[in-house]
This record gives C-alpha cells, structure tokens and sequence, in this order.
C-alpha cells in the first residue's frame, strides 16, 4: 500500500479490511486501534464521548452536525472523554450556544482524543451494519504523512472486544458518596438533602446521570468499585442494589462480578436494579447468557416495548453485546424487547424486585421515557421498609 503524502488529508481511518477513508483531522494527534460503531442520536455528543460504556471503542456519528453547541463541564457524563475517537461527517463549526465554554476540537486535543471530520459517514454506517463493527486504526497527523502499511496492521492486530473486560479500567478506585440530583432550571444540579433509602450502586462504568437519577429517587448513593465484594455491599446495610452500565464483554467481567451479585441475592431479599452492562450481569447471575452482536445499538432513538404493558417507549442505548432470551432459565421473565430486532431489552424475577433493562432510562443523551424506572426501584425499596 505503501505512504501517503499530501497536504490535504491530515487524517485517516484504515478498517481491517483494507477500507481507507480520509479527512480532515481535529482534537488530538497520533493514532489509536478500536472496534468501529455508529450512533444516531442528534444531540448529546459530549455525553456520548465521556460515556464509559464506549472504552475501546471508535464512535461515528450519523448526524452531521458535530460540534456546533461547543462543550461544557456540566454536561460530562464521566471526568474525560472515554471513547477511542470519533468520526464525524462535517468539521467541527464555531459552538452557538450560551452554555459553551469550549470548542469540541480544543478539548479533544487537551484530553488525548482523534478526531477526523469530511467523511462520508452514511458509507461508513452502512459497511458497519453489512460487515458488523470492524476494527480500525485511526490517526491524525498534521502534515497528512501516513504510513497505510502499519495503521492496516494495527487493525487488523487489534484483539476486539470479545474477552475484554473493559470494567476494570473506567470503574472508579474507591468508593464515594453520590448526592447530586438531575438538571433543573434555574438552579441547575441541586443536592439531595432528604433521602429515603440508602443504595449502594456498582460502578462498571457509571454514568453521573445515573446517579442524579438515583439521587432525585430520593436515594443515598454508595459508589463502590466494579470488583467490589458482597460483604463490601452488606457492609453498608443498603435499602437497595444498583447495578451500573459499562463497556467490554460482560462475561468477562462477570468472572467476578457474578459472584458478588449471586451472593447478595442468596443472602437477602434486597431490590436489585441494573442498566446496560449492569442488566447483563444480573441477567448471567441469573443462569442467562450473553452474546456478541452484529453491530449493536447505539442511538437515542430506539424503540423499545415494554411485554406486560404493551407500551413503547423511545429509549437511549449503548451496547454491542446482548442477553440471549433463549437461555433465560424458569422464574426469570423477559420485561422488555427492542422493536428494531426483537433483542432482549429487560428481565425480572417472578417473585422478587429484581429486575434490569438493557436500554439507559437516564438518557443523557435521549428522551426520558423510561425514567419511571427509578422511581419503581424507589418504591420497591419503599415496600421492603413498610
């Protein structure tokens, strides 16, 4: 293939397959390897980028227009950018938008993250959802010098995220108290002051929305690290179990997590209530398993219907891997579908408050159909007070 040299192009994105698209680079220089995915949500690509659920990943975003609102603390959804790079149809405008105080491209570059605009992001998607999500090497370099040759084989030498457990590199290193509730005008994140129940949440990947979701349930919230034990959890004498999103293969990550979650539902009759990642280790503690897909679901618009009450609901998602329904064993029902594939979307125990779903009732980015969610944990807890 040999090098390519031009002023032009001051990035690249090399699939596996030999797939070579050019652009203009932004945001950080230098190269990364990742599996490729596509997301269609139109808004929220600041929340998308510091989701810990895109560790070793690369996100193309199917809406052009990147950038144009600028970024802003408030609205980091995790300390830095946590996915490999984006990709994007459009370069990066000036941010409009009175909530700005940064451009997209600075803080790429200041938190070590690539960039590439100019590409035709609608060929990309649909090599994508023809071929599943392939693994890429993506660079930037200003002087256009691209050596095609070693960026091909550093996709292709790329292990992929099956057996990777991702968990234990975005879970936080201790734990600490949580008491930020979701974003109001005109106050903005106001504290919860007067909580009811007392929740220990795993952090697999935990998103802050999340926890403000938790906190304005009128939680107490516990974070404690993915690798945390059952005595870690029952040492706080929790109200409730709260099981987080995340990134990687879950069953990597439920060599240890499973166990934990196993005992605590042994030992007590404790609500229990996962999303993402976290769905899918409750689900393997449950005897279910999981399976990798195609190319996933990653989006703010996806439907998703709820089997016992035959609402649909319009759900954010993040996720490349699956609960397989077939394997879920007797007294575990499934709760909710996706209306794209049928894929399972939710479980829950027949006789028990302990249930999950696969889609983000945070949103952040996404509607907020599914916040109820929350506030039936919040009520479950509330009944085992009674």
């Amino acid at each position: 293939m040999g090098r390519f040299e031009t002023a032009k192009p001051t990035a690249c994105l090399v699939l596996a397959d030999g797939s070579v698209f050019y652009g203009t680079g932004f945001g950080a220089t230098g190269q990364t390897t990742a599996e490729l995915c596509f997301n269609t949500a139109m808004t929220g690509y600041q929340e998308i980028m510091t989701d810990p659920s895109y560790a070793g990943q690369v996100v193309t975003f199917t809406f052009p227009h990147v950038g144009n609102v600028g970024v802003n603390p408030e609205d980091d959804e995790t300390a830095d950018p946590v996915a490999a790079g984006m990709v994007v149809r459009w370069d990066p405008t000036d941010p409009s938008n009175w909530r700005a105080t940064e451009r997209l491209e600075a803080w790429l570059a200041k938190r070590g993250r690539i960039g590439i605009g100019g590409v035709d992001t609608r060929r990309l998607t649909r090599a994508i959802r023809q071929q599943g999500a392939p693994h890429v090497a993506l660079a930037h370099d200003p002087a256009g010098d691209f050596d095609l040759d070693a960026l091909l084989a550093a996709a292709r030498g790329f292990s992929g995220l099956e057996g990777m457990d991702l968990a234990r590199e975005v879970t936080c290193t201790q734990s600490y108290r949580w008491d930020e509730m979701r974003w109001a005008w005109p106050e903005g994140y106001a504290r919860q002051t007067k909580a009811r129940h007392r929740v220990v949440a795993i952090d697999y990947g935990a998103k802050r929305n999340i926890l403000r979701c938790l906190a304005s349930a009128g939680c107490e919230v516990t974070v404690l690290p993915a690798t945390a034990t059952a005595e870690d959890v029952l040492a706080l004498a929790p109200d409730g179990l709260f099981l987080s999103n995340g990134p990687g293969d879950p069953a990597a990550t439920g060599a240890y997590a499973v166990p934990m979650i196993r005992e605590v539902l042994d030992r007590t009759a404790l609500p229990v209530f996962g999303i993402c990642l976290g769905h899918q280790m409750l689900a393997l503690a449950l005897g279910a398993q999981t399976v990798k897909m195609n190319h996933g679901h990653h989006g703010a618009n996806h439907p998703v219907k709820d089997l016992g009450t035959g609402k649909v609901e319009i759900t954010s998602m993040n996720h490349g891997f699956t609960v397989d329904s077939q394997t879920l064993p007797t007294g575990v029902r499934e709760t909710h579908v996706s209306l794209f594939d049928g894929s399972n979307c939710g479980v829950a125990l027949d006789d028990r408050p302990v249930f999950s779903v696969q889609y983000h009732p945070e949103a952040s980015p996404g509607p907020m159909d599914s916040y109820y969610l929350f506030e039936r944990f919040a009520k479950a807890m509330d009944a085992r007070a009674a």
